[in-house]
């Protein structure tokens, strides 16, 4: 019987590994995968620096900095809030989007934190 708990939690290890790497906070609230298809797909997101993200119906990815130059790849939703994009350099990254109080805060796997000023549908 003492197996049981000590299997319970080693096989519980990853997942609090992986939940402790992001820089979040008390009132921070992952995004449900169909809160996250909402949010992102077919819409931009627009940050407080002007900078936006367009996740496209088709899987297509493209980040504009406020002052211009894009970055352009593919997306895919994962669980509890996070997108994963593989850029056309091969360079994979992966954000966590939460409800942070009254707005959607984008984190970064390097913990950097990116409040999103809008979400608009995609022209």
């Amino acid at each position: 019987m003492r197996i049981l708990p000590l299997a319970i939690t080693l096989c519980s290890l990853p997942v609090l590994a992986f939940a402790a790497d992001w820089n979040t906070r008390a009132d921070d609230q992952p995004l449900s995968a169909a809160e996250l298809r909402a949010q992102l797909v077919g819409n931009t997101l627009v940050f407080f620096d002007n900078g936006k993200s367009v996740y496209s119906e088709n899987g297509e990815y493209s980040y504009t900095y406020g002052e211009g130059g894009t970055w352009l790849g593919h997306y895919e939703l994962k669980e509890d809030g996070v997108a994963c994009t593989t850029f056309v350099t091969g360079t994979t990254r992966c954000d966590l989007i939460v409800h942070s109080g009254a707005r959607l805060t984008l984190i970064t796997e390097d913990g950097m934190r990116f409040p999103i000023r809008e979400v608009t549908p995609t022209e």
